[in-house]
This record gives structure tokens, C-alpha cells and sequence, in this order.
């Protein structure tokens, strides 16, 4: 499948989009095809990926098939703060199901250890 561009100018520092409007007669994609989708994504530096982690704060999908995602990053100077929204909405896009996708980075609860799960610990030897 195709990822086209959400919109033609760059989205603002810190945002990104990807999709395209969801055609009226395809069922909107589950919360949890979404999150099965961001467990494919992983920070380029740490072995778990990013809903684990705890990156992901909110998924909002819409009846039209839109879906909104708010996440942060282990820390405002990592590496992939540039590039990993970007990456976050093309794999949420291309999830059957979903329509135009927009992912906000936020920074406000900061990020911290105690948002990963119990997995991610295990994996991360941090117990």
C-alpha cells in the first residue's frame, strides 16, 4: 500500500502527517491494529519498541478514520526527534483502516521510566 502525503506543506517542527481521507465505505481501523502497528517501530538506539517504552500518549481514531497520535521521546535531544513522527504516522497510515493520520509530539508529562511496560523493563534488564 502507498502512503501519500497528508498535506503538501511540511507540517510544523515537532508534527507530522501521512494518509489520505479513508473512502466512506471501509471500516475504520481498531485502537488496537493501530497500536499492533506502532509495536513495529522502534527507536534506532533502544532494543523495545516505542508503545512499550511508553512514547505513545494518546491514539484518538475518529468515525471517518483519522487518527490523531500524541508521543514524546526518551529525551528532547534524541537523535530521532526529526524523524521518528514522520515514521510513527507512515506506519499508522498504513494500517488498513485508517484515514489521514497527524502525530504531535509532545514533551509535557515529560517521559520517564515508570510509562514502559513490563516487557520493556524485562527486556531493558531494569528490574
Amino acid at each position: 500500500m502507498m502512503v501519500r502525503p497528508f498535506a503538501e506543506a511540511p507540517p510544523p517542527e515537532g508534527s507530522a502527517h501521512a494518509g489520505a481521507p479513508l473512502a466512506p465505505d471501509v471500516t475504520p481501523a481498531s485502537h488496537d491494529d493501530v497500536v499492533m502497528a506502532l509495536r513495529e517501530v522502534y527507536d534506532p538506539e533502544i532494543p523495545v519498541n516505542i508503545y512499550d517504552l511508553g512514547l505513545i500518549y494518546d491514539i484518538d481514531i475518529a468515525n471517518n478514520g483519522d487518527v490523531a497520535v500524541q508521543m514524546t521521546l526518551t529525551a528532547p535531544a534524541c537523535p530521532v526527534a526529526g524523524s521518528l513522527p514522520q515514521k510513527v504516522a507512515e506506519t499508522v497510515a498504513s494500517v488498513h483502516g485508517t484515514g489521514e493520520v497527524s502525530v504531535d509530539l509532545v514533551w509535557d508529562p515529560p517521559w520517564d521510566m515508570s510509562r514502559m511496560t513490563e516487557e520493556a523493563r524485562l527486556a531493558l534488564n531494569l528490574f
